[in-house]
């Protein structure tokens, strides 16, 4: 067990000033390695190096390279937005924190790899985990942007494409309060890419590099801003190479399945609307 989240009263934002040219956004790695080495590529490939690339947090969950994620991602100097998954590795908490409900399939699939991540990741990569903000900023092309992983305040919760609009701005007015006046929002967490427009901005989830969005492909997603405008990418990476690594590290409680199908295995945390009988029947 780590242990080595700093008790902290106030938010800790990091302010990474003003970011020129593209800037590649992303969540989720979950101790997916060949998907984080495609990312890496397809960044340079963009003329993007690290310093503008933001992730939204959950470096480490379903996968089975936690270790090696993790330290690339600790020594890329990519910034990182605490997930649910850093805070409680961090504190060498029993469990993901993801805000499953009791009993859900989520709830009970995370059981065997969140053990198993947090047996295999150093005191060093928790330390580093435990350091990471809770919120960051930065300016493009006029505007200014905040970076948070599912809420504000409540790490873990999930906000779909189909939430309520008081849902948004409940969580807006949160990092207005925290941090003053932002334009946008970007965030992670759920897994599935969007922009929202809303009253006060536009809400920007960058989808996640680790798992595909229970779209049928195994490909994943990440997102570029350039001037001011987002889009969203597929990245393809040696899918069956991440299932076999699974495989062999006795993963096997169905994410492992998720890299070949594009399916997840516990579909019942999405929005019934969002659920794959209900998108092939629309």
């Amino acid at each position: 067990m780590c242990g080595f989240i700093q008790g902290m009263s106030r938010v800790n934002h990091q302010d990474l000033g003003q970011l020129n040219g593209p800037i590649v956004l992303f969540g989720g790695p979950y101790s997916n390695l060949q998907a984080l080495e495609a990312l890496f590529e397809r960044a340079r490939a963009l003329g993007v190096g690290p310093e503008r690339m933001i992730c939204t947090g959950d470096v480490v969950a379903y996968c089975a390279d936690a270790y090696a994620v993790s330290e690339r991602m600790r020594s890329s100097g990519v910034p990182v937005v605490a997930g649910n998954c850093e805070k409680q590795l961090a504190a060498g908490a029993m469990d993901c924190g993801c805000g499953f409900e009791d009993g859900s399939a989520c709830d009970l699939l995370s059981v065997g790899w969140y053990g198993y991540a947090s047996a295999r990741i150093s005191d060093v990569q928790c330390r580093w985990m435990g350091q990471a903000p809770d919120i960051i900023s930065f300016v493009h092309a006029g505007k200014r942007y905040a970076v948070i992983h599912g809420g504000h305040h409540d790490i873990a919760r999930f906000i779909w494409p189909v939430s309520s609009e008081a849902v948004f701005d409940e969580e807006w007015q949160a990092v207005e309060r925290s941090i003053g006046p932002i334009d946008k929002i970007i965030a992670g967490h759920c897994g599935v890419p969007f922009e929202r427009q809303t009253p006060r901005g536009a809400w920007i989830n960058a989808g996640v590099i680790g798992m595909p969005p229970n779209d049928g492909a195994p490909q994943t997603r990440f997102a570029v801003l350039d001037t001011g405008r987002v889009t969203f990418h597929t990245l393809d990476y040696d899918h069956v190479g991440a299932a076999s690594a699974m495989e062999q590290a006795g993963l096997t409680q169905g994410y492992h399945s998720a890299l070949l199908t594009g399916y997840w295995p516990s579909e019942d945390v999405l929005p019934p609307e969002l659920r794959c009988a209900a998108l092939a029947s629309g």
